[in-house]
């Protein structure tokens, strides 16, 4: 299910009702108090009158729940949004469990459901970690690294990742780290990113040759280098998918209790 199409048809339901309520029905039940207390010229008891004047179980539900729900609608539409990290494709980045937030504008406001940008305020840059609706399967959301921009040529090969022609800057940090199962710990510097990746040296790894982004697109890899399933595989990120920019993991959560004590900004 698509929770952004449920949210805005609770906002828009919720909102309707209470919009009704308060141009038809509340005047409705007032004339009838006003009626009641023509007719009573002793005046109607307090019992009597809050009876009459009581609202329906459902706008009061709807009263109460629109504005709540309203302000999650703007937030998670415009501002930061929440999500869970569920591969190891971003590691030693993010980890499996990772919560993390994404920021909604600094790609641009786009409208919920529709996806259409209507205000123009940043364009991904090389080394930003995004999120973006997966081109082969747009219910479901990827977060990988983006390192190469629209008319960038890009080239994988033997473990380097080339721009422009250039090789990305790297070096060794650790070869068997006991978190990545002997896989060498690399640092990479990618325009003014500067970030963790595995690579495995015993796996040779897809090859890409030599490809010019399109216009309009993006190319995106993960940082646990061997295990991720990215544009080497499937090709280019359209613009019209990105969600926004992952910037923050605020909780870790692995099946046992909720950890906060890994805050942190996203490299």
């Amino acid at each position: 299910m698509d929770f952004s199409l449920l949210l805005v048809m609770a906002v828009a339901v919720t909102g309707l009702i209470w919009l009704l309520d308060l141009l038809w029905w509340r005047p409705v039940r007032r004339r009838r108090l006003a009626a009641a207390e023509s007719g009573a010229p002793e005046g109607l008891d307090t019992n009597t009158r809050e009876q009459t004047l009581r609202e329906p179980w459902l706008v009061d539900y709807a009263r109460s729940f629109f504005p709540v729900l309203l302000v999650v609608l703007l937030l998670r539409s415009f501002l930061v949004e929440p999500f869970q990290i569920p591969s190891g494709s971003m590691r030693p980045t993010l980890e499996v469990g990772d919560f993390i937030l994404v920021n909604k504008f600094a790609y641009g406001l786009r409208l919920p459901v529709t996806h259409t940008r209507v205000v123009e305020l940043g364009e991904p840059q090389r080394g930003d970690v995004m999120v973006f609706r997966f081109p082969n399967e747009p219910s479901v959301n990827f977060i990988k690294r983006v390192v190469a921009l629209p008319g960038d040529t890009v080239r994988y090969e033997e473990k380097q990742l080339y721009i422009n022609g250039e090789p990305v800057a790297k070096r060794l940090l650790e070869e068997s780290p006991a978190t990545a199962r002997g896989e060498w710990l690399m640092e990479e510097r990618l325009g003014e990113a500067q970030y963790r990746i595995y690579n495995n040296p015993r796996d040779p790894g897809p090859r890409v040759r030599e490809l010019v982004v399109p216009e309009g697109h993006y190319f995106t890899m993960g940082d646990n280098r061997d295990h991720s399933n990215d544009s080497r595989y499937w090709g280019f990120v359209p613009e019209e998918n990105i969600v926004g920019r992952a910037f923050a993991v605020w909780m870790h959560w692995d099946g046992g209790l909720p950890s906060f004590t890994d805050v942190r900004r996203i490299q």
